[in-house]
């Protein structure tokens, strides 16, 4: 670890005070890879305004002191793909594929109410908190007719626990009636996506600085959207300056679905339709070929890593080392719990790793380019690497402090490899935005109720 950069120093205006976090090794995950073996973050209002070595010199206003000894310091995790709604339905179809469990789980997710999805995503986000996670990114395109305002049940959510929300409004429009997955009950027409997506973009999405919310546009997948969706929600989404997200490249059965309706493989499907571009993320990318790879990069597309619900649902590993070395930005996403029980982000930098080196040897991620992944990477997916995502002056005040020590991690000399190879340490204290975030356990009960209505649908 290096300690001899200096302070850097944004300049304050004037502030009655400033929390100052020292006292532990500090990893901002910037551009130059900078360490501090013992190290001090000052925040002022909702931004970092000084990150260097040792404790942080005499403050001029009244300052609180976050004591990080036996901490390690490091920006908030960036979710980049979820399903908040799906923690109402988790441990069901557990020994399915992809298709078989989304055909087991619809019927359930077609009962979605404003009480369920609110209890859902709330008990979520406090489950991401526990992990690190200062900004989620949640992809919602379930809308049952009698469901009520769904998607902005998740939106009140993220109000409540205290994160940073990416609401991606989505979207289907081919139930089982026109070839696609879903009962017709849960897509809509393709006037009613269009129009719900704007009343989305106009009642939630805060394009200012630092806001809490932001609204992306996203149909949910090639085999329930048609392609007139996708085109028409691709041109509304630029139209209003918001970025596009959708499914792609999880399965080897979607590539041969690709391939038989349209004649192209998924990406190359995606970009006739203009679903390829700096504005775009995509989850999953598990299955790309390295031209794929190469069209991605190109075009600055960016990819949600779900290692976990890929390995749950048996989908395969997405090419990670392939796409880094390409220049293509790559975040890591939770994705729903109902494919990934645990529902925490900290757990998937182990995860990302582990499938990395299982496939490409020990050299294929390191464990600090994992922790970049599920914080400089997932902001650059989601469009917010000059807000979030490392520990800079100027940058939000998202920054996690991690408990080291104890069985778990003592003996490992290097704090990242205890964060990342180690059992995911205590968050001792999660900042976003400068507010402490607080996980305390009124969700829990919500959580109980919701799920036992789930369940009035018997899931195979």
């Amino acid at each position: 670890m290096d300690d001899s950069p200096p302070d850097r120093v944004s300049q304050p205006g004037a502030v009655t005070e400033r929390t100052v976090i020292e006292g532990g090794p500090v990893v901002a995950v910037d551009d130059s890879w900078t360490e501090f073996a013992e190290g001090h973050v000052v925040v002022e209002g909702d931004r970092i305004v000084a990150v260097g070595p040792g404790s942080a010199p005499p403050q001029d206003v009244p300052v609180r002191r976050i004591d990080a000894t036996g901490c390690l310091v490091t920006p908030g995790l960036v979710n980049a793909h979820h399903h908040l709604y799906q923690w109402a339905t988790r441990g069901h179809a557990v020994d399915s594929t992809l298709f078989e469990w989304l055909t087991a789980l619809y019927p359930v997710w077609a009962r979605l109410d404003v009480e369920t999805a609110h209890a859902a995503a709330s008990a979520g986000l406090a489950q991401l908190a526990r992990s690190g996670c200062t900004t989620a990114s949640d992809h919602h395109y379930v809308f049952p007719r009698d469901g009520g305002d769904v998607f902005g049940a998740v939106v009140t959510a993220a109000e409540r626990i205290g994160l940073r929300l990416h609401a991606v409004r989505g979207s289907m429009d081919r139930g089982r009636s026109q070839g696609g997955l879903p009962p017709d009950s849960v897509v809509e027409d393709r006037d009613e996506a269009l129009a719900g997506t704007q009343q989305a973009i106009d009642s939630f999405h805060d394009p200012a600085p630092g806001s809490r919310v932001r609204v992306a546009v996203g149909p949910c997948s090639p085999f329930s959207v048609s392609a007139e969706l996708m085109r028409e929600a691709a041109e509304l989404a630029r139209g209003n300056g918001v970025r596009l997200h959708t499914h792609l490249a999880e399965t080897t059965t979607e590539e041969e679905q690709c391939r038989a309706e349209f004649g192209r493989t998924p990406v190359e499907y995606a970009e006739d339709l203009g679903w390829l571009g700096p504005d775009v993320w995509l989850a999953h990318g598990v299955h790309l070929s390295s031209s794929a790879i190469g069209r991605l990069a190109a075009t600055g597309t960016g990819v949600a890593h779900c290692p976990s619900s890929n390995g749950r649902l048996g989908a395969g590993i997405a090419p990670v080392r392939g796409l880094l070395n390409a220049g293509a930005p790559v975040g890591l996403g939770v994705d729903g719990v109902a494919s990934n029980e645990s529902g925490g982000l900290g757990e998937e930098m182990r995860q990302a790793l582990l499938l990395a080196r299982a496939t490409g040897g020990p050299r294929a991620l390191s464990v600090r380019e994992a922790l970049r992944l599920a914080t400089r990477g997932g902001a650059r997916c989601i469009g917010r690497e000059d807000e979030i995502g490392s520990l800079e002056p100027g940058k939000l005040a998202d920054i996690a402090v991690w408990r080291l020590g104890g069985l778990d991690h003592t003996g490992i000399a290097d704090p990242v490899a205890a964060l990342v190879l180690g059992r995911l340490p205590q968050v001792d204290t999660l900042l976003c935005g400068g507010i402490e975030v607080l996980t305390g356990e009124d969700v829990v009960e919500e959580l109980d109720r919701a799920s036992a209505r789930s369940r009035l649908v018997e899931v195979s």
